[in-house]
C-alpha cells in the first residue's frame, strides 16, 4: 500500500508540473537598452520652463474624465499634472517598477491630495495595466530604458481601450544615448500591430512627440518578427 501510494503521489505530481503554462517566449531586441539612471528625467522647474507637458497633453488631446496610464511615472511629474487635466471624473493610474519610487510617488499623491490618481507597481516586462482601461498609455522619457520592448509592448497593448493611443515622449538619438530614433520605435510598434497617427517635434529640441493606434491583431509572442539590428 505504500509503495502505491508513493507511486500514485509520484503520478499527481508528475502531472501538476505537465499542467503548468509555460511562459510564453518572446524575442530578443537586436538594439542597446539604455540604464535606468534615476527616477527623475529633470528638475521639474526646468521641465516647466519649456511647457513639454503642456504640450504633449495637448498633442495627446487629453480631456475630462478619461483614464490615462502613466507608465514609468518615476516622481511623478507627468502624473501631477495629468491630474488636474481628467478631473474628478477621470482617473490616472502611475506605474513604476522600482519599489521605492513606487512609495515615494504613493506618498507624493497622498501629500499633494490627488484622489483620482492611484499608484502600481509594474515589472520590467510587464507594466500590469488593467484590460481595456485606458484612454491615453503615456511613456515619457523612458521606453528606451525598456528591457524586453516586445514583451513589454505585448502586454501593455491590452490595457488600452479600443481606439485608445499609446504615447511615447523621447529623444530622437541612440538608444546609448538615453533616446531611441523615430524610425526604430515605430518598427518595434509595428512588430506588435500598432501604427503612428500622430507625430510632432517638441519645442526646442530633439524630443519627439509619437502616438500608436492598434490596427492589427496582436501576434502570438512566437509570432512576433522582431526589428533588425
Amino acid at each position: 500500500m505504500w509503495t502505491r501510494a508513493l507511486a500514485l503521489g509520484a503520478v499527481a505530481a508528475l502531472a501538476s508540473c505537465r499542467a503548468q503554462p509555460t511562459e510564453p517566449k518572446f524575442p530578443t531586441a537586436h538594439r542597446d537598452v539604455a540604464p535606468i539612471v534615476g527616477d527623475a528625467f529633470s528638475t521639474e522647474d526646468a521641465r516647466d520652463r519649456v511647457g513639454e507637458a503642456e504640450e504633449v497633453m495637448q498633442l495627446a488631446e487629453l480631456k475630462p474624465g478619461m483614464s490615462v496610464a502613466d507608465v514609468g511615472a518615476g516622481e511623478g511629474y507627468y502624473t501631477v499634472r495629468l491630474a488636474p487635466v481628467v478631473g474628478k471624473k477621470g482617473r490616472v493610474l502611475a506605474e513604476d517598477i522600482v519599489p521605492e519610487v513606487r512609495d515615494g510617488l504613493s506618498d507624493r499623491v497622498q501629500r499633494e491630495q490627488l484622489d483620482n490618481v492611484s499608484v502600481k507597481l509594474g515589472t520590467p516586462d510587464d507594466p500590469m495595466l488593467p484590460a481595456a482601461s485606458f484612454d491615453r498609455v503615456l511613456m515619457v522619457h523612458m521606453y528606451h530604458e525598456v528591457q524586453s520592448p516586445y514583451a513589454f509592448l505585448w502586454h501593455l497593448r491590452d490595457g488600452v481601450k479600443p481606439n485608445g493611443l499609446v504615447v511615447v515622449v523621447d529623444s530622437n538619438r541612440p538608444v546609448s544615448r538615453h533616446g531611441i530614433p523615430p524610425a526604430e520605435l515605430k518598427c518595434e510598434f509595428a512588430a506588435l500591430g500598432m501604427q503612428p497617427v500622430k507625430f510632432q517635434m517638441l519645442t526646442g529640441g530633439e524630443v519627439y512627440y509619437m502616438a500608436f493606434r492598434a490596427t492589427g491583431p496582436k501576434p502570438a509572442p512566437d509570432k512576433i518578427v522582431p526589428c533588425k539590428g
